[in-house]
């Protein structure tokens, strides 16, 4: 298994496939990144981080059965591993734990100077 660290668009994608549960492959990821996020990635990124995650061994993938519409060719599916949800969990933990560790902006008894 490669390094452990999971980048910050790798996040989203593991938490996508776990969303998407049994019914995520590369458009359905893609899709569901674009509606929950804003955000429209190449497929090309989106399957460079899918390798990664797979490297580190945090989603694993199989292929699905040939369909009429898709001209016979198969989908791809992902889902996620213990150890991705382990990563989910950590990255989580650790957002969380520096989000209540920020101290309330608070303005009381500050006074401006402005300088010229």
């Amino acid at each position: 298994m490669k390094g452990t660290y999971l980048g910050e668009f790798e996040e989203l994608v593991l938490l996508v496939i776990g969303v998407l549960n049994e019914n995520a492959y590369s458009i359905s990821i893609k899709e569901e990144l674009k509606e929950r996020t804003g955000r429209n990635p190449s497929i090309g990124a989106l399957h460079s981080a899918l390798n990664r995650l797979t490297e580190k061994g945090f989603i694993s993938s199989q292929e699905g059965g040939a369909t009429k519409e898709r001209g016979g060719r198969r989908k791809r599916f992902y889902t996620i591993t213990s150890a991705g949800r382990a990563a989910a969990r950590e990255a989580h933990d650790l957002r969380t734990g520096l989000y209540q560790a920020m101290p309330s902006l608070s303005f009381k008894g500050l006074s401006l100077v402005w300088m010229n």
